[in-house]
Parts: structure tokens; sequence; C-alpha cells
């Protein structure tokens, strides 16, 4: 059940059961990757764009929201030289992105809250937020944060989702009358999306580049759509149903063909740089 008009900026489910462990995360990012048939992997876009923007250099590295720590190990692998830090609010998957990451090398992680970074003014060379500004009902509060930790002439990637991600999937909830008010709620991705990031990031950076790329996704059968539509808190089903795929799937089949879903996504990167001191 729904506990929120928007559970994803809901401070009290952030910090708990969105991220309490491991398996959703994997359940809802797993069944995506499977689905996509168009778009590249997100993780390789942000570590191209982070070599284009730092090269070699010698500098820190923080991977915010980084969750199991896939791009945060596409970063490690592609920047040999620098210090890398995974940083994300949940114990559980911070843990995890432990285990996945290389060692004993300049990577580290770090629990930590991207409103309240634990780091210094002007000490991060690049700073990634890849999927994770959506959570904050003030992502502006946080690039403001990002743009403090920045070097002068530093470098910020940012990476968000179009408000309209999936709204396929939403019709065919509300086809099956399983949640007949989906499509009304506001998009879970509405604090930042493809078409508020570029404002949100210049009122404190210099947007140097946005990118945007269509990702559109083939569910083969019900059984493959019911494991994202299961870890979505968008949705208000039934106890027996929440984050149970296999239930899901099965009331679906009583009520809507057994049939290849699709759905699509805008994902947008933006590159942005911390204005370099001005001369005395």
């Amino acid at each position: 059940m729904r506990n929120a008009d928007n559970p994803f900026t809901d401070q009290a489910l952030v910090h708990g059961a969105l991220y309490a462990s491991v398996g959703r995360i994997t359940q809802r990012t797993g069944a995506l990757h499977r689905a996509r048939v168009s778009g590249r992997h997100a993780g390789e876009v942000i570590a191209d764009l982070a070599c284009e923007a730092v090269g070699t250099n010698e500098i820190l590295v923080a991977d915010l929201g980084c969750g199991r720590g896939t791009t945060t190990r596409m970063l490690a692998d592609r920047l040999p030289t620098a210090t890398i830090l995974a940083v994300d609010l949940s114990a559980a998957l911070l843990a995890d992105a432990r285990m996945r990451l290389p060692g004993p090398r300049h990577v580290g992680a770090i629990l930590a809250d991207f409103h309240r970074l634990p780091f210094p003014d002007g000490v991060c060379g690049l700073v990634v937020a890849a999927f994770c500004l959506y959570h904050s009902p003030s992502p502006n509060r946080v690039i403001t944060e990002i743009a403090r930790c920045l070097l002068p002439g530093g470098t910020a990637i940012f990476a968000v989702k179009s408000a309209d991600s999936y709204t396929e999937l939403d019709q065919l909830v509300v086809r099956s009358g399983l949640d007949p008010e989906a499509t009304h709620r506001p998009s879970l991705y509405q604090a930042a999306h493809s078409g508020n990031i570029t404002e949100l990031a210049a009122a404190s950076l210099s947007v140097r580049q946005v990118r945007n790329e269509t990702h559109r996704f083939t569910f083969p059968a019900l059984a493959d759509v019911a494991k994202y539509l299961a870890t979505s808190p968008k949705y208000d089903l039934s106890p027996a149903l929440a984050g149970s795929p296999a239930a899901l799937a099965a009331a679906l089949r009583q009520r809507v063909p057994d049939a290849p879903v699709t759905a699509t996504s805008v994902v947008t990167y933006l590159v942005a740089l911390r204005p370099s001191e001005a001369p005395p």
C-alpha cells in the first residue's frame, strides 16, 4: 500500500522501507535492465562523461546515491588515478556496494545524506548524482551542497529521468483495475527530472552539456513486468499483491491479456562546472 502522494520525496520512506534492503532495488533495476531494448547503460554513459571531464587527474570523486555501486565500479575502472568514494543513505545498499567495489585501491564508501555532505569546501574534482535527486523535496539544496564541495572548475554530472517515464505501466495498472488512480498521481520523478534539471543546476553551477537519450523497454510477459511493478511505491495495491511479483502477475493475468508490455523513459545527462574563482 502507498504511504504518501510522492513516496520518492517522503523522507521517512527514503530513510526506511524504500532502500532498507538490497533485494528490492536489485529486483527493480534487474527487471528494467532485462527489458531494455534501446538506450545505453547509464553507468557507461556517466563513466564516458567523467573521462571526458577529468581525464587522468588525481582527484577526489564522490558518487552520490551510489546504491549497489554499479556506477561507482565503472568510475573506478575508468578513472584509475582518482580516489573514488561511494556515498549513500542506505546502510544496506552501501554494504553491498562495498562488497562489489575494487580494493584495496583508493575506493571507499561513506554513509551520508546528500543534503549534508561530510566534505570540506572545495575538495571534490568530480561529483556524480545519478537517479537520486528526485528523492529530495528540495533538489536545489542538494545541488548547492554539491557546488560547495567541488573544487573551482570541478565537474558535476547529473542523471535524471523524464517525469513521464514508464507511463505505459501506469496505464496497464489502470486497465487491470488494480489501481484505477495510478495515472492521476504525480510522477515519482517530479522533484528533479528531464524538464527541470537544467534550471536546477544553473542556479549553482555553469551548465556545459545536456544530453537526452530515450530508453525503450519490452517486458516479454506479465510475469516480467510484475517484477518491476511490485517494487514501485507509486501503486496502491492490496497487501497481498504489494511486493509479491508472483501474486501480482497472477492478478494481472486475470484482468488483461498476457502479452509483451512496452514502456519508455527519457534519461537526461547534464554536465556542469563550479565556476573558477575570479582572480584578485
